[in-house]
């Protein structure tokens, strides 16, 4: 074995390792998407292997748009005022609660 075949086969190794590492990079916001259960993991796939062919200018893109999401408060940009109000409202339900409690147990202090 001459020292250019050698070299032939380490240059399709490394060859191959390259082509599957760059495939492997573009499915990390499908992977991020899909463990978070994203509405939209197919897309940020397909846009995915679109990116290769656009020399990677959309993947920071994806890799945003799948990690934005999370399946317990979506993307989190809405309902935030409605969670507040009923906060509001349970804080505003126990204060009176209390109150109430503080008012009853005065007289049992006062006496003892």
């Amino acid at each position: 074995m001459t020292l250019e075949t050698l070299a032939l086969i380490i240059m399709i190794i490394v060859a191959i390792i390259l082509f599957y590492a760059i495939i492997a990079i573009h499915d990390i916001p499908y992977n991020i998407a899909k463990k978070r259960n994203h509405p939209h993991a197919e897309a940020i796939h397909y846009g995915g292997w679109v990116s290769m062919f656009t020399l990677h200018a959309i993947w920071p893109f994806l890799w945003i748009w799948a990690t934005l999401y999370h399946a317990y408060r979506g993307y989190g940009f809405s309902d935030g005022g409605a969670a507040a109000a009923a906060m509001t409202g349970k804080l505003e339900a126990l204060e009176t609660r209390m109150d109430r409690l503080e008012q009853s147990a005065a007289p049992e202090d006062a006496e003892g």
